[in-house]
């Protein structure tokens, strides 16, 4: 028998520059928990179980973070699973509630990181033998089709992708630039924002290049900071009166890859487009709704490319047409969606294990009417898509 989860309390830190901050994981961690718990109205001594998701951090670090909201002795998880550890977190914390294992549980993400780039080795960064990485499969299809530059891994791979999109299909590098400005744009109102200045179109492009085409305000930045939600059954909203402020998990999926994400030999379906694509077929499916029905949207714009391909994998257009979505407007204030209200990875930041919660986070305050001035009018349906290399996709569908 399984019961319906929802999502009762979301809690959040700012994203910081890598030591800007004094702070230890443990206490961005206990922070966001913090947050997230008084948000639901809940005691930490109510959450049945804990799966927390980070990258960086020593094994049972998700033990002394949580161990900062109170020494319970329930179960402990600790989740890693690249830039998707977050949202991970999240379906674990789901799974527990709609399978009836728990009434009450609490997913939390954090990440303390270092100045610089990211390297392409994995979640240790180590970018020198590809050979054994864990996503030595994915950089061997690009250096096959592009060679292997002196530039940054990640930055690299998403970059060929947006070279090989740019060659198929006309994408111009002003609707690659289009994605950062609207993104920075957007940050302006997220007080928990790395970034909140605006750019124009020309300013982006302007940035110094990390890897053709990309520019340094097309990449999202290493990260600090911590996000966290509180899940809940059917049976805790009702005995604990959260009805008014409970969002339903209407539906979840997470993929993985596939023959199909190197059969191609492209940049473009290594980095995941296929993943993204079938994850969205399946919450799509299961919730009954389809890109038309959704409000606002929360994707993971780790590159500007990104977001591009995520459009089309989501199904806002067709294959080939995302330059021409973005730049007309559609998925900003006043069009047919909005898309990274936040600011998106790009200009809220990108610690890894907290990403795909501070996502949830996002859409969570939109569909309560509680987003301030990044308020979408209306909103009723949100989709989170959190994903990493190596790979995994997951896509999460949130109804008011």
């Amino acid at each position: 028998m399984t019961t319906k989860a929802y999502i009762a309390g979301v809690g959040m830190t700012r994203f910081e520059k890598p030591e800007t901050r004094d702070w230890q994981y443990w206490d961005m961690a206990q922070e966001a928990g913090t947050k997230a718990l008084d948000d639901a109205g809940i005691r930490y001594e109510q959450v049945e179980q804990v799966p927390v998701g980070y990258c960086f951090q020593p094994s049972t670090a998700g033990q002394r973070a949580v161990y900062e909201l109170g020494l319970t002795g329930v179960p402990v998880y600790n989740v890693n699973n690249n830039c998707a550890t977050g949202a991970t977190a999240l379906m674990m914390a789901r799974q527990f509630v709609e399978g009836g294992h728990a009434d009450c549980v609490l997913a939390l993400g954090f990440e303390k990181m270092t100045r610089g780039s990211l390297g392409g080795g994995g979640a240790d960064g180590g970018a020198a033998d590809f050979a054994t990485s864990p996503v030595a499969r994915h950089y061997g299809i690009m250096a096959a089709a592009h060679g292997f530059e002196m530039s940054p891994p990640t930055a690299q791979i998403f970059g060929d992708a947006a070279r090989e999109h740019m060659e198929r299909y006309g994408t111009t590098p002003a609707q690659l630039a289009a994605v950062g400005a609207k993104n920075h744009r957007h940050s302006v109102n997220n007080p928990y924002a790395q970034f909140q200045d605006p750019y124009t179109v020309e300013e982006v492009l302007a940035a110094r290049t990390v890897h053709r085409p990309l520019t340094k305000l097309q990449c999202s930045p290493t990260s600090d900071g911590s996000a966290a939600a509180v899940v809940v059954s059917e049976r805790f909203v009702e005995r604990h009166g959260l009805g008014h402020r409970a969002v339903e998990i209407a539906a979840q999926a997470m993929t993985t890859d596939t023959g199909d994400s190197f059969a191609s030999g492209t940049c473009v379906d290594a980095v995941g487009a296929p993943m993204s694509r079938a994850a969205a077929e399946q919450v799509y499916a299961a919730s009954g709704l389809s890109a038309a029905d959704l409000d606002v949207i929360e994707l993971h714009d780790c590159f500007s490319i990104n977001e591009l391909l995520t459009y089309e994998a989501l199904g806002l257009c067709a294959e080939g047409e995302s330059g021409k979505l973005v730049e007309s407007g559609a998925t900003t204030y006043g069009g047919r969606w909005v898309v990274n209200p936040s600011g998106g990875l790009i200009s809220k930041g990108h610690p890894l294990g907290a990403t795909g919660l501070a996502q949830v986070a996002e859409l969570t305050w939109q569909l309560r009417g509680e987003a301030g001035a990044r308020q979408v009018p209306g909103a009723r349906t949100g989709l989170a898509h959190n994903i990493g290399l190596g790979g995994a996709a997951v896509i999460t569908v949130l109804r008011r």
